[in-house]
């Protein structure tokens, strides 16, 4: 945004003072205080910080905070969360000052960390250290894919950058490190990153845990460092984001030299400003020092009017919007995908069912893993939906997330839809969470299953905070065989069930993996989880009904008159359930096989299906090669699962020793109805 500088909100009283960032800091410890609660430190500390990018640089429109083309703003300490709630107030969003003074209080639109979708002009809901600056990297990343897939010259119509605010917390926990390295590779020019040095945590001075030399470890890594900087000197942070903005080759760290808690005479540099109200007589004592006379969550008007960045945010969205307009007219068909791309529409005229279906004539009768299965489902969906942006941390053979033709996302070379993460589970989960919040794609990656707690938390964030983002996590169970207890995952697929918002699915052969598929790509406001083997599994019979009841996440696929109990399996136990039911046909006992691929997705059905699936009166023994615990809140009497560690061994032998045999799940049924 053009510069809408005022001389008049800079004077001298007591040495120089910036009147906008001192009407930050204000905002800032009255609400800490009015909610007995919060972090003023942060806030007041980056006042100067803001006021450089939010006053002169940023290009937003207070108006529109969906306009595509709009700079994207990170959070990463969330903690800071006042002073973002206090510059989006300020600059025009539709945050009246009644909802600064419910700050952290229930049903108001400012809550103790950000949160997307319920804040506007919130980019991302931040707080997890380190999850916003990755999730920044996402949202360049995007950026960088759409302008190299759309733009055409003179026709530049996505050309934003991503800046991100962080501190020494962001940078102490791991996951930076993945997103900076990864950054650096991938030439995220429009990437910048705005360092809050204060050099003080929770628990004091840093300097005794946190000994990094920042600037070396990032110019490592391939990014530009500028600094370190004043972090209160106005002159010097224009000076360094206009240097940051000249350059489009590498992503640049500004390190910002400040002091937390700027302004408070008893708690500035010191832990105390962190984390808790600085009290009545401190605020006084503050205000006095800096020279702030209007009362609590009041700004003089003329403050108020410099910091108004709705004037020059029309503007520049209405340049855009010419620039848009000829585009439109040179490229139709090109402004009609990205607009499409943009909405989050799946492509006019998909059906995911069909697709699938057209794909699985060809492979039906095979037995394929169902990590196989995804490829081919990919290899058939991925031609029609361009969205899909695909990827794996460092395990593209083995979870087969690439497909024929995707290219790979690599620095200088436009084009491309698979992303090499390397070895970065935690930050591949939250680039692509950045990349969903940008827009324009649908991200997936995959590695593990038993990798999924390196990156749990970026899991459930994506479900926090509701976007579309698919992970494909292969070698499912102790059947992966002899790589052993390590790699082998027992109570995974349990505990990611608990997450809210997620949809896990366990498919048991290549047609519940294209409905799984079908249903993660028509699924708009949840993440979801797809969980696939290593080992062959066998094709299911069934017919187009049951075909269209996977959708419900369970069905009945196998029937017998007058069943006598309920068998219910997920994902490689299927087979193994059919397997039993024949053996218990043969002794007289006649049971139902219902598949439950999904039971986040069976959960949601209305309770007329769950009582047709699941009947009431009939005993019910599951089956999962996992964590037992789960399956006992359907009802069952018995459950053939797994409460330990695995072992290394062959695959088949594992699951023998382990009990997985149609003998033994079929005298658990018989043992239930004995004790009935």
């Amino acid at each position: 945004m053009a510069s809408n500088s005022n001389d008049r909100v800079i004077r001298d009283d007591n040495g120089q003072r910036n009147i906008l960032a001192n009407a930050l800091r204000a905002l800032a410890m009255d609400a800490v205080q009015q909610a007995n609660s919060g972090h003023p430190g942060a806030p007041m500390g980056m006042a100067e910080m803001a006021v450089a990018l939010w006053h002169r640089h940023l290009k937003h429109n207070p108006a529109n905070p969906r306009w595509w083309d709009r700079d994207r703003f990170v959070l990463s300490n969330g903690h800071a969360s006042m002073l973002l709630y206090a510059l989006l107030h300020l600059t025009g969003y539709d945050l009246p000052m009644a909802e600064l003074k419910r700050f952290r209080q229930r049903g108001s639109l400012t809550p103790g960390h950000p949160e997307v979708d319920h804040t506007p002009g919130v980019e991302t809901t931040t707080g997890p250290l380190g999850q916003g600056l990755t999730n920044a990297v996402g949202m360049a990343l995007a950026e960088k894919l759409l302008a190299d897939e759309f733009n055409r010259d003179g026709h530049s119509v996505i050309d934003h950058r991503t800046y991100v605010f962080l501190g020494d917390g962001c940078l102490m926990e791991g996951i930076s490190q993945e997103a900076i390295s990864l950054a650096g590779t991938l030439g995220l020019g429009k990437l910048v990153a705005l360092y809050d040095d204060n050099g003080i945590s929770i628990d004091g001075a840093v300097q005794g845990w946190f000994a990094d030399n920042t600037a070396m470890r990032f110019e490592a890594c391939g990014w530009q460092v500028i600094g370190p900087v004043d972090g209160h000197d106005g002159a010097a942070l224009d000076a360094a984001l206009t240097q940051a903005r000249s350059q489009t080759a590498q992503p640049v760290l500004i390190i910002c030299r400040t002091t937390i808690g700027k302004g408070s005479p008893a708690r500035e540099g010191t832990a105390k400003a962190h984390g808790e109200p600085l009290g009545a007589a401190e605020i006084a004592a503050t205000r006095a020092a800096l020279g702030w006379t209007a009362a609590p969550f009041e700004v003089p008007a003329d403050v108020a009017q410099t910091w108004d960045a709705r004037p020059a945010g029309q503007a520049a969205e209405e340049a855009w919007q010419a620039c848009w307009n000829a585009y439109a007219v040179a490229h139709p068909a090109l402004a009609a995908e990205l607009a499409r791309r943009m909405a989050g529409e799946l492509p006019e005229g998909f059906v995911a069912e069909m697709e699938w279906q057209t794909a699985l004539a060809q492979v039906r009768q095979s037995s394929v893993a169902s990590r196989k299965a995804s490829q081919l489902a990919l290899a058939a969906l991925a031609p029609q939906c361009p969205e899909l942006l695909g990827g794996s941390a460092d395990l593209t053979a083995s979870n087969l997330t690439d497909w024929p033709g995707c290219g790979t996302v690599r620095a200088g070379q436009p084009g491309g839809r698979h992303i090499h993460y390397g070895v970065r589970e935690f930050g591949m989960a939250a680039i692509m969470n950045g990349i969903a919040l940008h827009g324009g794609f649908i991200p997936f990656g995959g590695t593990f299953m038993t990798f999924s707690d390196y990156s749990r938390n970026a899991i459930r964030m994506a479900a926090l905070m509701r976007r579309q983002v698919i992970h494909v996590l292969t070698h499912d169970s102790i059947a992966l065989g002899e790589d052993g207890p390590t790699h082998q995952p027992v109570e995974h697929a349990a505990s990611l069930r608990l997450i809210p918002h997620l949809d896990v699915w366990r498919p048991c052969d290549e047609t519940e993996t294209f409905a799984a598929w079908a249903s993660a790509l028509e699924e708009r406001q949840r993440p979801t989880v797809l969980l696939l083997s290593r080992q062959n599994l066998a094709p299911q019979a069934r017919d187009a009904q049951q075909v269209a009841d996977i959708r419900r996440g369970a069905y009945v696929l196998s029937e017998r008159e007058d069943a006598q109990a309920v068998l219910i399996a997920t994902g490689s136990e299927v087979a193994l359930a059919l397997a039993a039911q024949a053996l218990l046909d043969a002794a007289g006992v006649p049971v139902r096989v219902v598949s439950m691929p999904s039971t986040t997705v069976f959960d949601r059905q209305d309770a007329a299906w769950r009582r047709h699936v699941l009947p009431a009166g009939l005993p019910r023994v599951a089956v999962e090669a996992g964590a037992t615990r789960l399956w006992y809140a359907y009802g069952c009497a018995n459950v053939l699962g797994l409460d330990d560690f695995g072992a290394s061994a062959p695959g088949p032998q594992l699951l023998r020793d382990f009990g997985f045999t149609p003998e033994n799940l079929a005298a658990k049924v018989q043992h239930v109805l004995a004790c009935a």
